[in-house]
């Protein structure tokens, strides 16, 4: 849809620029979203699908962008999150909000409308300067990305800028102060870094350079390195961090029905133990179905390997929808993977075996059954996740004391883009 001959002068607030009158035609999408996810051991005696283990939203966003001439372009997004009542009767809990409530169903708190998105883009050349809030792609900044898992995406305050001078290669150079949370989609705040479970905030933004080259038909390289904020708390100082990434096509390389991806990183807090890290992940197709099989080894260092932007979701091939917390840091994990099309989607199921290698010794493992498919025009998925650690950790009573080593989830949504 699009809507023409706006005023750049009434959107100039909004999107923090100045200039004079001028006609600007808007490119106007978004997606509507109805999320919904319930779980047996949020809290002690609960059931699958009683109000207190259960949350949910109805979300509905909007895109806007304009190409404002000369080389300059504006993108816009506004969110708005509600609860539809669910609260009432349904759900006890939302899976994001704003105001500050994180994922509480208090007064107002599932009823929130915030700018998700406000940024400027200048073209120079072959070089793309874009500042401003925006989403970051995991692709090209593996250690600070816009995670889609829930409602709605992350987003980060910061300055890109992204050159293609050289061919078959892309040079990413940023600057990233704040990023929201997946609780609270209104609170803009410094990057976390931490132990998984333990994450601080530092005071100061991050840096980061990426370079992925894809001369080599088939295979694609791609290498970043971020300069990590110094914090007033001594369990996060400066942290120098490398990450490496190499995705093979071997079918196309070598005529082999196979793809391999190698990951390595390095975490280096000035003072601190360093954080290693490794993965492997291989795939091939065979009588229809897709095979998969991911390795990931983390060491015990001081810092997880998580999102700095999030302090939930990691990088690793081994990443699954509910195990993040339990391959960041000191483990050893294999994920088998298979997916086939079955009717109008397609069926997926991985399963995760963690070696916890700390002292707590708290292996894990992990079942994921997910369908993905569309009906009535829109996306839709519904998963199946069992969840199983050694210790009990889930479900934790008034006194803080968990009370479960198992946790069923079941989670369903629907997405309509426009």
């Amino acid at each position: 849809m699009k809507i023409t001959n706006l005023s750049l002068a009434a959107i100039a607030a909004v999107a923090m620029t100045t200039g004079a009158m001028a006609e600007v035609d808007f490119k106007i999408g978004g997606q509507a979203v109805v999320y919904y996810q319930t779980a047996d051991a949020v809290a002690p005696d609960t059931d699958m699908f009683n109000k207190d283990a259960s949350s949910a939203n109805f979300g509905l966003q909007l895109n806007a962008n304009a190409d404002l001439g000369n080389g300059f372009g504006l993108g816009l997004q506004g969110t708005g999150l509600s609860t539809l009542g669910l609260e009432d009767n349904l759900v006890s809990g939302v899976r994001q909000s704003g105001l500050g409530h994180n994922g509480d169903t208090a007064t107002d708190a599932g009823n929130y409308f915030s700018m998700t998105k406000a940024y400027l883009t200048k073209q120079v050349g072959k070089t793309t300067l874009k500042m401003g809030r925006q989403e970051l792609p995991k692709s090209l900044s593996p250690l600070a990305f816009s995670e889609s898992w829930n409602v709605y995406k992350n987003t980060f305050d910061a300055i890109v800028a992204i050159n293609s001078d050289i061919p078959d290669t892309t040079l990413v150079g940023a600057y990233v102060d704040r990023s929201n949370n997946h609780g609270d989609l209104s609170k803009f705040d410094e990057f976390q870094t931490g132990k998984a479970g333990a994450a601080v905030r530092p005071n100061n933004g991050a840096y980061m350079l990426t370079a992925q080259n894809k001369s080599l038909n088939g295979l694609t390289l791609t290498g970043s390195y971020y300069g990590l904020p110094v914090s007033d708390n001594a369990a996060a100082p400066h942290t120098d961090a490398f990450w490496l990434d190499t995705k093979a096509d071997l079918n196309t390389l070598a005529q082999v029905p196979v793809s391999l991806a190698v990951q390595g990183g390095q975490l280096k807090p000035d003072g601190l133990d360093d954080t290693n890290v490794l993965g492997v992940k291989a795939s091939a197709k065979t009588n229809g179905v897709n095979l998969s099989l991911a390795y990931s080894k983390v060491g015990a260092g001081t810092l997880s390997v998580q999102n700095v932007g999030t302090g939930v979701k990691t990088p690793l091939y081994t990443q699954m929808i509910g195990n993040q917390n339990f391959i960041a840091h000191d483990n050893d994990t294999f994920v088998l993977g298979a997916n086939m099309p079955v009717g109008p989607g397609k069926l997926i199921a991985k399963y995760d075996m963690t070696t916890d290698n700390s002292a707590a010794s708290n292996d894990y493992t992990e079942l994921d059954v997910i369908y993905k498919f569309k009906a009535l025009g829109t996306n839709m998925l519904a998963a199946y996740v069992m969840q199983n650690a050694d210790n009990k950790i889930f479900a934790k009573d008034v006194a803080g004391n968990a009370t479960e080593d198992t946790n069923n989830i079941i989670r369903v949504w629907t997405r309509y883009n426009f």
